[in-house]
C-alpha cells in the first residue's frame, strides 16, 4: 500500500498549513524549512507554482501519492457538474478519511492504519482497503476483537471534541457511524483552491 512516509512538519511549514493535523513545530516556526526560511514569502511565485502548490497540499492532506491523485481527477473528469467539487467528493468518500471524520483516528493517517489493520468493519463486513469509495447508508464500525474495540476506544476519546460533519451520524457507545449523504463543498471546507488543482491536470 503506497503513502508518503516522509517528514510531516516540514511540509506543514512549506505550505503554512497543518496538513497533517496539529502541528507544535508549525507554531514555533511559522516560517518554511531551509536555510531561507524566513526570507522565502518575499519572493513572487508563478501561476504555475501557486497552482503545483495547491495540489501538493491536497495530496499531502488526504495522504495520496500522484498516481492515486490523478486517478482521483480524472474519475472526477468524468462525473457531471464541477469537476472540483468531485473531486473533493471522492476523496472525502475514502473509507480512511470517513473514519477519520468519525472520529475513529485523530489524523488521517491514523484513521487509515487502523482500516487497513483490519480493525474496521463495513455493513458487517471487514474491510481493509482504505480507498474504498463509501456510498449513503454504509455503515461504518469498529470491529469486534478487543484489540480493534481499545484501539477505538482510545481514538475516540482523543476526538471526543472534535464536531461530527453534518453527513455523518455517530453512535459511540457502539462505536458504529452511518454516512447520510454525499458531503457538499461548504461540509469540506477545502483548505486548497481546487478549481487551481483541476486547471493545472486540465492543461
Amino acid at each position: 500500500m503506497a503513502r508518503y512516509r516522509g517528514p510531516t512538519d516540514k511540509i506543514s511549514r512549506r505550505f503554512s498549513t497543518a496538513l497533517f493535523g496539529s502541528s507544535r513545530a508549525l507554531e514555533r516556526r511559522n516560517y518554511p524549512p531551509g536555510q531561507h526560511g524566513l526570507r522565502a514569502g518575499r519572493r513572487k511565485k508563478s501561476d504555475f507554482a501557486i497552482a503545483l502548490g495547491e495540489k501538493q497540499k491536497l495530496k499531502y492532506q488526504y495522504g495520496l501519492l500522484e498516481k492515486q491523485f490523478r486517478r482521483c481527477y480524472e474519475e472526477a473528469a468524468q462525473r457531471r457538474g464541477v469537476t472540483g467539487d468531485a473531486m473533493l467528493q471522492i476523496l472525502e468518500m475514502r473509507l480512511d478519511n470517513v473514519c477519520f471524520r468519525l472520529g475513529f483516528g485523530n489524523s488521517r493517517q491514523a484513521a487509515r492504519q487502523l482500516v487497513s489493520h483490519g480493525h474496521v468493519l463495513v455493513n458487517g463486513s471487514k474491510l481493509d482497503i482504505p480507498s474504498y469509495q463509501c456510498r449513503p447508508g454504509d455503515k461504518i464500525k469498529i470491529g469486534p476483537k478487543p484489540s480493534s474495540q481499545q484501539l477505538g476506544l482510545r481514538m475516540m476519546d482523543l476526538t471526543q471534541a472534535v464536531p461530527l460533519k453534518d453527513w455523518l451520524t455517530l453512535d459511540r457507545e457502539s462505536m458504529e457511524g452511518v454516512v447520510v449523504r454525499l458531503p457538499e463543498t461548504e461540509d469540506i471546507e477545502p483548505v486548497v483552491n481546487v478549481q487551481l488543482v483541476v486547471e493545472l491536470y486540465s492543461r
